[in-house]
């Protein structure tokens, strides 16, 4: 494990979130998840002149980085919360998330996806044993309903971005990443609610105050990007997206935009394009499936937005559930 020293940066202590939540939650789930590969990539370093490695979150159990956040947010329940059970909402990685947790906690977990969620993650969804409700026509629809659920039966809502045990869990792809990589300069990492990369930064900065933590997200939905553009919350506009697991708007009050705006250095926008495109790359020449929530920190710097040359980068891929027809209309795959 990384040690970190005492001080643990000015002002850290009014974090909703602090380095020492994030060190406990990876003690915490250590147990129950993957130490996901760190691997150079020849390709992505020549093309870009940067030393680039993908942390191949991908490989974690159900298929997602979302485990990470969401069994250290039912291990951290206390005994009562435990036997009322929660409720979630879902574009499906983070519901996966819940649900697995779920199960190797004992607790009783609904969770509640979109009319339009991908197939794949629905299907696997409902594999896993838990209570799946389809509702809305997207992420932020299923939401309200959720948290409404959570309210009426005295259950806890656990957030896929709006939880500090969530951002907790997600920060601890940061302690792996400069365990194995300490000199890296750069870290770029999918953006949607903002939970993973608040995490994420808090964690690299405190322990490598000079590194750069750079979002990535799509043209079709960006929350975050608008977001810290206006320093507030800004509603905007979603569109349907290969990088559906970022897709939604920040909910109003959200822990993870304050934590953004202090840790995270830019988010950068890619087009869908652009993200089809890192998608194919990845399988192609790395011979690694992502979708494209995952995709979009390839697309970043294929991109040319991001002048990396020379610089020691590591891109985090945080997801593979694709579902077979964006496989047949992103890879020609029948």
């Amino acid at each position: 494990m990384v040690s970190v020293s005492a001080d643990l940066g000015d002002g850290q202590t009014a974090d909703a979130v602090t380095l020492l939540e994030v060190l406990a939650a990876a003690r915490r789930i250590a147990p129950y998840v993957q130490r996901t590969p760190l691997e150079h990539s020849g390709r992505l370093s020549a093309a870009s002149g940067a030393e680039v490695s993908l942390k191949l979150e991908c490989f974690q159990v159900t298929g997602s980085f979302k485990l990470r956040g969401a069994l250290n947010a039912l291990l951290s329940l206390d005994e009562a919360a435990r036997q009322r059970g929660v409720v979630t909402a879902s574009a499906g990685n983070h519901g996966l998330g819940v649900a697995r947790a779920a199960n190797l906690t004992g607790v009783r977990a609904t969770v509640v996806v979109p009319d339009a969620a991908s197939a794949a993650k629905v299907d696997l969804l409902r594999q896993t044993g838990c209570e799946l409700i389809l509702f809305g026509p997207d992420y932020d629809a299923a939401e309200v309903h959720a948290i409404s659920l959570a309210n009426r039966s005295e259950r806890t809502f656990v957030s896929a971005y709006d939880d500090p045990a969530v951002v907790a869990g997600g920060g601890t792809i940061a302690l792996e990443v400069l365990e194995s990589a300490p000199e890296t300069e750069v870290l770029i990492v999918p953006a949607g609610g903002g939970g993973l990369i608040s995490g994420v930064a808090l964690a690299a900065k405190c322990l490598r105050p000079g590194i750069q933590v750079i979002g990535a997200q799509s043209t079709a939905s960006p929350a975050l990007h608008a977001a810290l553009a206006a320093g507030k919350r800004v509603p905007v506009t979603v569109e349907e997206s290969l990088a559906d697991g970022l897709s939604g708007n920040i909910a109003t009050g959200s822990i993870t935009l304050d934590l953004a705006r202090r840790y995270v250095d830019e988010v950068v926008l890619v087009s869908e394009a652009e993200i089809a495109a890192a998608m194919r790359d990845v399988l192609e020449h790395e011979h690694v499936l992502i979708e494209g929530s995952a995709a979009v920190t390839v697309a970043a710097i294929q991109s040319g937005r991001l002048p990396v040359a020379g610089l020691r980068v590591v891109l985090v891929l945080t997801g593979r559930n694709v579902a077979p027809s964006v496989l047949r209309a992103t890879f020609g795959i029948t």
